[in-house]
């Protein structure tokens, strides 16, 4: 198999990356990646000498049609996907996220090859911290940020290429992610990367919002148990039941790296922070037959710590630039 990863430096992206390489000989990996400030090829160094690198951008159209008329499955991961950068600036989600995903359409259905498109559950907009219900795929759309309104579109793309032109597509939306190679401007890596600096977390608003945890690597597993026995044109939802509010995380990551749990820093909310994601991952269970490694969030937690620590080299460098920018927001 030939398979082209779009985004494959980037968080989700490498991991992937990483592990096809490590676990699956008989698969040839090209990366595309435009090397933005998330990705990095650091993140892809363990696996240099068995995958193929190429820099560019998803909305190359010509670079695009070399590469998937070489391929014979894309999975894009390729986003703009941080919420508060979409809201001092939305054009390039709507760049990237969009004009992108239909490059990609355009070019996969021109070569006629498979392709999985990796969105989040973000489209879905919140839940109330009271609601009973989870998201499915039968959940309405409702973004609620420029990030998750741009991913709703690419999703509803890739839904129209597949019934107007038949494109071999399937698609997931994921719950949060955490895990290696997360950026440290995302919530979980800037908390933990503050403290190994002897700095204070810093928490939005109260820390009530709810997220549905699940560790990077259960999510890959997903992406590769759909591409195996996924039904073109369906939607899957991935999860690992890991429903924690943000107050939480932060007073967990702190007990385990021996603080005070309470010595973190409430900072001013973000606009229209979305209050709860929830996942039911029931069709990937029952019907697909997959189940997350990481049940217990503290255990994938605690593995996240002590990467970051083993690691410093890796995010050091960009500490400073991303609390500047964060100190710009007030947050």
């Amino acid at each position: 198999m030939r398979i082209l990863v779009t985004g494959g430096a980037g968080f989700i992206g490498s991991n992937f990356v990483n592990a096809t390489a490590r676990t699956r000989g008989g698969v040839e990996i090209t990366v595309l990646d435009a090397f933005t400030y998330a990705g990095s090829r650091s993140s892809l160094s363990a696996v240099c000498d068995a995958v193929k690198v190429v820099e560019g951008d998803i909305t190359d159209v010509a670079l695009v049609n070399e590469l998937v008329s070489g391929s014979d499955v894309v999975v894009h991961f390729a986003a703009e996907s941080h919420n508060d950068n979409s809201l001092a600036d939305p054009w390039p989600f709507v760049q990237t996220n969009v004009i992108g995903t239909y490059t990609l359409l355009e070019a996969v259905r021109r070569y006629d090859v498979r392709y999985h498109h990796v969105s989040t559950d973000e489209v879905y907009g919140d839940l109330a911290l009271d609601d009973p219900t989870k998201f499915t795929d039968r959940t309405p759309y409702n973004p609620s940020s420029p990030y998750s309104s741009t991913k709703a579109a690419s999703d509803m793309l890739v839904r129209a290429w597949v019934r107007s032109f038949g494109v071999q597509a399937t698609l997931s939306n994921c719950s949060n992610n955490y895990g290696p190679y997360q950026h440290i401007e995302k919530f979980i890596p800037r908390q933990i990367t503050n403290i190994l600096l002897g700095a204070r977390p810093k928490l939005y608003g109260a820390g009530k919002n709810v997220r549905d945890w699940i560790h990077v690597e259960d999510h890959n597993t997903a992406v590769w148990r759909i591409l195996e026995s996924g039904s073109i044109g369906r939607t899957y939802l991935i999860g690992a039941n890991g429903e924690l509010d943000n107050q939480s995380v932060v007073r967990m990551i702190l007990e385990l790296m021996g603080r005070d749990p309470g010595d973190f820093e409430h900072v001013i909310d973000r606009p229209g922070h979305d209050m709860r994601y929830a996942i039911d991952s029931s069709t990937m269970r029952d019907e697909l037959g997959w189940h997350p490694h990481y049940t217990n969030f503290r255990e994938g937690l605690q593995a996240t710590i002590d990467w970051y620590r083993d690691n410093r080299n890796w995010w050091e460098n960009d500490k400073d630039a991303v609390e500047a920018r964060y100190q710009a927001q007030g947050a």
